[in-house]
């Protein structure tokens, strides 16, 4: 019975992905042909079989970028990026559609860990750091099993070092994959789907509107209550807004 269980399973995921080959080539050449509308149509048709890469986003933020749609190319650009953060396409097509975006939001300054973090460690995304883990683990393994099979005092020693400064930089490398996966779990990434949105200073619509936001900015998801998101700015600013103008970047 397992054995059949797997067997399905099998089944079913080639053929989902010979479905997402089929139509991610159809919706391609809807794009080549200036269809963009149609091509979005295919584009989300994998989305809705839940196969997810950076390449189907890069698409979709691309076909809406066509179109003058600033929100959803710049949420399909972010999303791509959260996947490959070294796809080079993505982030300049990003900084073009940011181009688009009407809000023109100055970050706070960041100290010198916050930096290196921004510039060396988030260049990778969880899983890719999770690729690293694994690589440091079998250079561990294989230099420790070297230096046990061997018996030159020589090659010894460099395997026996070789093998520590692995298992260290495993540690490390699994240490900075915990806090990336953490840091995106917590960091509720959002963009502004409506073209413009009053945040204010509480969940209700009585409440003082505090400043506004237009399609295409990128936000922070801190609290929900009800319809309303309690959101933050990279400036800052804190207020809450309708929850349905906005869409998450990272759902969990």
């Amino acid at each position: 019975m397992k054995k059949l269980l797997f067997l399905l399973f099998i089944i079913a995921g080639t053929v989902t992905a010979q479905n997402a080959d089929s139509l991610f080539d159809s919706a391609n050449n809807l794009y080549k042909n200036e269809k963009f509308e149609e091509a979005i149509n295919e584009y989300k048709k994998i989305e809705a079989l839940e196969v997810a890469s950076s390449e189907l986003y890069y698409n979709l933020g691309n076909a809406y970028y066509k179109l003058n749609k600033v929100g959803p190319s710049i949420y399909y650009y972010e999303k791509a990026l959260n996947l490959n953060p070294l796809n080079e396409d993505v982030k300049n097509n990003l900084v073009f559609a940011k181009r688009l975006a009407l809000d023109n939001i100055e970050e706070l300054p960041k100290t010198v860990l916050q930096k290196f973090d921004a510039n060396y460690l988030q260049k990778l995304s969880y899983n890719q750091w999770a690729v690293v883990v694994i690589g440091f683990s079998i250079l561990g393994s294989l230099f420790f099993l070297l230096f046990y099979l061997t018996h030159g005092s020589v090659k010894k020693r460099f395997y026996f070092t070789t093998s520590i400064i692995s298992f260290i930089l495993l540690i490390s490398s699994l240490f900075i994959t915990y806090q990336q996966y953490n840091s995106y779990t917590k960091n509720k990434e959002a963009i502004i789907f409506a073209e413009e949105t009053e945040v204010r200073n509480a969940p209700t619509f009585n409440s003082e509107k505090v400043f506004t936001l237009h399609e295409g900015t990128k936000v922070i998801v801190l609290d929900a209550v009800d319809d309303w998101k309690k959101i933050k700015l990279i400036d800052g600013k804190i207020g809450w807004m309708i929850g349905n103008e906005l869409k998450t970047l990272n759902d969990f």
